[in-house]
């Protein structure tokens, strides 16, 4: 029970791996707050979390807009009194189109940087005056391990997944005075509805040989490493970035 009472907000919660963290956080004692722009999806997670006897409350939240990650924020802290975890997972994966960086519409470029990359930055400042008044908090970006092989034909997904890694460090920096950690995980495929529809049953064996474990990951191998940074366990680390891809990039 290492997170015991913490509350943990987790952004993309209504599937895939904010949906797995969600549940995992829930067995580790974590009051939780399930975060997404779908209604029901949030609400689905929270129901289930519920079942097992934690507490979970569902937010609805565009995280790309500011006065609706404030809100998030403010909703959070009213019911529980206190953020402690804020896990960034959300962000357009699944549905994203390959093509070539020059074909790309300045539409479909700052959709993708508005949610993946904005949508950090926002929910982040919304959480920070309450992390900063108790003096404590575990902000857990999540960013891609194509952020360090520039995988192409993604050229929108790939850059704001590099952004986070700057906006980790930067951010941390900042706040390490107030006793809050950030830090990121890099997942590399992980198999999930939204990666399955982008990548295909065929491109993720081919991604699996190019490990060093052979297979491709399941929410719950990335899971544990985001609730490691958000445990005490990790009260000494911040501006750190954990690759967890099965040794297909190794740095």
């Amino acid at each position: 029970m290492s997170l015991k009472d913490k509350v943990m907000i987790v952004t993309g919660a209504g599937t895939g791996i904010g949906r797995t963290c969600a549940m995992e956080a829930a067995r580790r004692g974590a009051k939780v707050a399930a975060v997404d722009v779908n209604a029901d999806s949030a609400e689905q997670t929270a129901k289930d979390v519920r079942s097992m006897g934690a507490e979970c409350i569902a937010v609805v939240t565009d995280i790309s807009l500011e006065k609706d990650t404030a809100e998030m924020a403010r909703i959070v802290h009213d019911h529980y009194k206190r953020i402690d975890i804020l896990v960034n997972n959300a962000g357009l994966w699944g549905a994203l189109s390959r093509k070539p960086f020059h074909e790309m519409s300045v539409e479909e470029w700052d959709k993708v940087m508005g949610v993946n990359l904005r949508g950090v930055f926002l929910a982040t400042k919304g959480v920070f005056p309450y992390m900063r008044d108790q003096r404590y908090g575990k902000i857990i970006n999540i960013s891609s391990s194509t952020a360090f092989f520039g995988a192409p034909f993604l050229l929108h997904y790939v850059t704001s997944k590099a952004g986070i890694l700057g906006l980790t460090r930067s951010v941390a920096r900042e706040v390490g005075e107030y006793g809050i950690c950030v830090n990121a995980v890099a997942p590399g495929f992980t198999l999930t509805e939204g990666s399955l529809s982008n990548t295909g049953r065929e491109r993720a064996e081919l991604l699996a040989a190019q490990t060093i474990l052979k297979r491709v990951a399941n929410p719950e191998d990335i899971v544990g490493t985001i609730l490691f940074l958000a445990s005490p366990d990790s009260d000494f680390m911040t501006g750190q970035t954990l690759v967890v891809d099965g040794g297909m990039s190794l740095r």
